[in-house]
């Protein structure tokens, strides 16, 4: 079964880094955290995780009047999202051009390089394994 792919706007990106950090935490908690770089109301902030609840990116609690956020997703399923974004957009949703450019435009040390193949094999033993099945 495909994972799903969760696809952040640039701004739904900072929240959920910040409530990563602080969570379980209130929406001022997150406004405070990304008052200097982001100059967002309270307002803004609350409106946008109230909407990141919605589209299942955080989850809420409810202790009295208090609302405290938590991330319903995983920095690993956010990462995806956004590669898998960048990759649609450039790339028309193909990886191997996006390989080769990353490769051409890259300075990779070997070890890097010996990584890339040991993580290339490994893919490849997994998918025969699965084939056998």
């Amino acid at each position: 079964m495909a994972k799903k792919i969760y696809e952040l706007t640039e701004g739904e990106w900072a929240i959920i880094q910040a409530v990563w950090v602080k969570q379980p935490c209130a929406a001022p908690t997150v406004q405070e955290e990304l008052e200097d770089v982001k100059k967002w109301s309270y307002s803004t902030v609350k409106t946008m995780m109230d909407r990141m609840v919605t589209k299942g990116l955080l989850t809420t609690t409810r202790i009295r009047n208090l609302i405290l956020y938590s991330a319903a997703i995983s920095r690993k399923e956010a990462q995806r999202g956004e590669i898998m974004r960048a990759v649609k957009r450039a790339f028309d949703g193909a990886l191997t051009p996006m390989m080769q450019f990353m490769l051409d435009n890259s300075e990779l040390t070997p070890e890097q390089l010996n990584e890339l193949e040991a993580l290339i094999k490994r893919k490849r033993f997994d998918a025969s394994r699965t084939k056998k099945k």
